[in-house]
């Protein structure tokens, strides 16, 4: 502990606010007429605080900021956000994120990181994106939150917040033109049905692009790209202490492949015969329901059904043969239920509810091998329930505490299907169900003590954890459970605001313990499957920055340092105790500056980078550390603003050598250039 507390990092942290500080004083001797940075409420305990009252590492991106960044898509996270990233797997609509250095096998069908959209949860990597339409913000909370979001927030929370539909008319028209006849349209319209009872709101997004990989067999390119996406709300207030909101989400994509290769090839070529595509599309419904009684006591219910289809075929011999490709069918379900309350008791904030959840997943796996093909179908089904409370309480003077629990059930069911097979092979034969449970208590502290009234300091002990499952897609002598993840992390902290509001600040370390860590194992080529084979610990420190400096400038910058290693891993006779654990950078960051001239034109530029990360646990496969830079400019004049953009500009290429155990690169897209035009009202 006494490490952690007088490592480089944390005297970095705890100096911060006394830096910050005497930066304060210094710049309110040059007092401008700037305006300060907005005020930021935030839902990271789901109610609503300060961001500056949180006791815990949040960084926030409202929509504007999005927008300016030409943001479609939570990949563009990774750039603006420290200590997050997602593993290089090239299929659009699949993104498996990593927090902290702690990550997920996509097909274990779990995350270890959660989304919320609008309180609509996503557990696993497909599905895991969104287009960021009609975006009011995104939150991203660092560190296990499983205590208030439960299985699979063992490393944080990536939550999407929407404008709600009001009193308010809203209108705007975007549309783009770009490098590989990338052409897109995106609106968003709101509008009130009957002024202060009900309100409705639409926003679609179309786009395509054509691809960068060459076909040599073909001469044409294989990783075209085609999505659609469509959000509608219909919010009804019958009254001031009712508010109801009925959503609805879809995303389809229409792509080739994936953005693979062979690590032997010529870059960004193939000689593919056997076709590659992704047909896949999400669906979600939700019900979010406040009632507010007297004495400030509210009621919350989000009920919501998330469907997810992923489709898809991918050549991976890249030749003219049909020598070996994947192929997959599979549909996730996932109806969840959320009913929680909240109010004050004296002093003290406090929020207790209920969760339920219950999955029902379709699965069919195709593998295609020079002398064997076989469909391996799956039904894996599941539910959760659990209990949860939070209590913020004052101890008087400045400090205060903040505690919770959860006490969750998960359960799991897998049957395997028989298997059809052709070319000499076979699936695997007969029918199995097998199931398996777990019960997990999820604790959390903070202690906070508020320095001054704009700086505070915290220190939190939290447990996060990763639902278990089953191995769905290998020999049947492999088709066993693997337990849940556990991760226990220490925080500390500090955040505020100095120069009358005008530089925020925020920094944080940690120490973090993964006990049954879900790893992958490979004891011979061609099976893979996740045991509870290894233990790891994490250590790192955050920083965040943003600064107005007046006369139309801005300052945002980040930084994250990870460093992530098995304290035990045994692979057969393979041993990699004390290597880096597949995906973790152990540095990331970023600095943006934008400038706003007064007659209405404006330039933009960041420049973002992570350090190197290893594609398997043997540390063999690797995508090189790499840094990139964005930048933008444009004019606004009345409702309309041009913006010209060109992303990559050194054109950096950062591709993923050796993925999927040593048969893949996955390549890194080249420079873009475009234009956006858009008008709002």
């Amino acid at each position: 502990m006494a490490s952690l507390l007088f490592s480089p990092g944390a005297r970095a942290a705890w100096a911060c606010p006394l830096l910050c500080a005497l930066c304060g004083t210094a710049a309110a001797q040059h007092q401008d007429s700037a305006p300060a940075l907005p005020a930021i409420s935030v839902t990271a305990t789901k109610q609503a605080q300060p961001l500056d009252a949180v006791p815990a590492s949040v960084s926030v991106l409202d929509g504007d900021t999005l927008e300016a960044q030409g943001a479609t898509g939570l990949q563009t996270l990774e750039q603006l956000t420290p200590g997050l990233s997602f593993q290089p797997f090239g299929q659009a609509g699949v993104l498996s994120p990593v927090m902290r250095g702690i990550s997920a096998n996509f097909f274990s069908f779990s995350s270890s990181t959660l989304l919320l959209l609008d309180g609509v949860p996503t557990l696993m990597a497909q599905g895991f994106d969104d287009a960021l339409l009609d975006v009011d913000r995104v939150e991203v909370l660092r560190g296990p939150q499983s205590t208030l979001y439960g299985r699979n927030a063992e490393a944080g929370v990536i939550g999407i917040h929407t404008r709600r539909p009001g009193n308010e008319a809203r209108t705007t028209v975007g549309v783009e033109a770009g490098s590989r006849d990338r052409r897109a349209l995106r609106f968003s319209l709101s509008r009130p049905l009957v002024e202060d009872a009900l309100y409705a709101s639409i926003a679609a997004e179309s786009s395509r692009q054509d691809g960068f990989i060459r076909n040599t067999l073909t001469g044409r390119t294989e990783d075209d790209r085609e999505r659609r996406a469509l959000r509608l709300a219909l919010r009804w207030t019958p009254s001031v202490r009712t508010d109801a909101t009925l959503r609805f989400a879809s995303q389809d994509y229409d792509d080739g492949a994936a953005l693979w290769g062979s690590p032997g090839a010529e870059r960004a070529t193939v000689r593919s015969g056997t076709p590659s595509f992704n047909r896949s599309r999400g669906r979600s419904l939700s019900l979010d329901v406040t009632h507010t009684f007297g004495n400030e006591l509210r009621l919350r219910s989000i009920t919501a059904q998330n469907n997810v289809d992923d489709r898809v075929q991918q050549d991976t011999d890249f030749q003219s043969a049909d020598l070996l490709h994947i192929g997959r069918n599979h549909r996730f379900r996932t109806l969840s239920q959320e009913l929680r309350l909240e109010g004050r008791l004296g002093g003290a904030q406090w929020l207790a509810g209920v969760y339920l959840d219950r999955d029902d997943h379709d699965l069919l796996n195709e593998q295609k091998l020079p002398l064997v093909s076989s469909l391996t179908p799956a039904t894996l089904d599941g539910h959760s329930s659990a209990l949860f409370t939070h209590w913020s309480v004052p101890l008087g003077g400045a400090w205060s505490v903040s505690a919770g629990a959860r006490v969750e059930r998960n359960a799991v069911r897998f049957t395997a299907g028989d298997g059809a097979g052709n070319a000499g092979g076979a699936g695997n034969a007969g029918s199995a169900a097998r199931k398996a449970g777990w019960t997990h208590v999820s604790p959390k502290f903070a202690l906070q003590y508020q320095l001054a009234p704009t700086h505070q300091l915290y220190a939190s002990l939290s447990d996060g954890f990763r639902a278990g499952g089953f191995n769905v897609f290998v020999p049947a002598a492999r088709y066993a459970a693997y337990q849940p993840e556990k991760v226990r992390s220490l925080e500390f902290g500090a955040k505020g605001t100095v120069a009358g509001q005008r530089l925020r600040y925020a920094a944080s370390v940690y120490a973090m313990r993964v006990n049954d860590m879900q790893v992958q194992q490979m004891p011979v080529p061609g099976t893979v499957y996740v045991t509870n084979a290894a233990s790891a610990h994490a250590t790192g420190a955050e920083f965040e920055l943003d600064y107005l400096f007046g006369q139309g400038w801005q300052l945002r910058a980040g930084l994250a340092l990870n460093r992530t290693r098995f304290d035990r891993f045994r692979d057969g006779i393979a041993v990699y105790d004390g290597h880096r654990n597949p995906f973790a950078p152990d540095i990331d960051g970023h600095v943006g500056l934008r400038y706003d001239a007064p007659k209405g034109w404006h330039v933009q530029a960041t420049l973002s980078g992570t350090g190197k990360v290893y594609l398997d646990a043997a540390n063999r496969y690797s995508r090189n550390g790499h840094g990139r830079l964005d930048m933008s400019a444009g004019y606004t004049q009345g409702p309309w603003e041009l913006t010209a953009y060109v992303r990559n500009l050194a054109n950096r290429r950062y591709d993923a050598v050796g993925y999927q155990n040593g048969i893949v690169s996955v390549y890194s897209p080249p420079r873009e250039v475009g234009v956006r035009l858009n008008w709002r009202m």
